[in-house]
């Protein structure tokens, strides 16, 4: 993602592909449930794509 690309207002379908991805993250035991129930929160809340990056950048790319 280039820095204009993170500029760019997050839809709610890039919300829930968040989501699912800390989901996938939860279950493989890499968030705990506290920083899995911060995260949904922050990415529903979420204005731009650089702000859901930033979600998942600690999670492997793979869940990505």
């Amino acid at each position: 993602m280039s820095p204009r690309d993170g500029d760019i207002r997050a839809s709610d379908a890039d919300r829930e592909e968040t989501v699912r991805q800390l989901q996938r993250g939860l279950t493989q035991g890499r968030l705990t449930v506290h920083e899995f129930d911060e995260r949904v929160q922050a990415a529903y809340a979420a204005r731009t794509l650089a702000e859901l990056t930033e979600l998942i950048r600690d999670l492997p790319r793979s869940l990505w």
